[in-house]
């Protein structure tokens, strides 16, 4: 087995704790009371999503998406 690696993009909850989600793997979502429990959980999410696209016979995606940040003034 290769190892990869994806982007998970965490977004504050009202309430508190983050949502996070895996962009190149649409519906692949998860949420943590911390910034670590959610990549934690994000992991676990995206190992689970990849297992049933292999089970599937379906092909794995390849996260080659670049994140960059932009400074704007406002």
């Amino acid at each position: 087995m290769a190892t990869r690696r994806y982007n998970v993009m965490l977004q504050p909850e009202v309430g508190g704790g983050s949502h996070a989600s895996c962009p190149v793997l649409p519906g692949c979502h998860s949420f943590g009371g911390t910034v670590e429990a959610a990549l934690a959980n994000a992991k676990d999410a995206i190992e689970g999503y990849i297992e049933s696209l292999r089970k599937a016979g379906e092909p794995i995606p390849i996260d080659d998406l670049i994140i960059e940040h932009v400074e704007v003034t406002v």
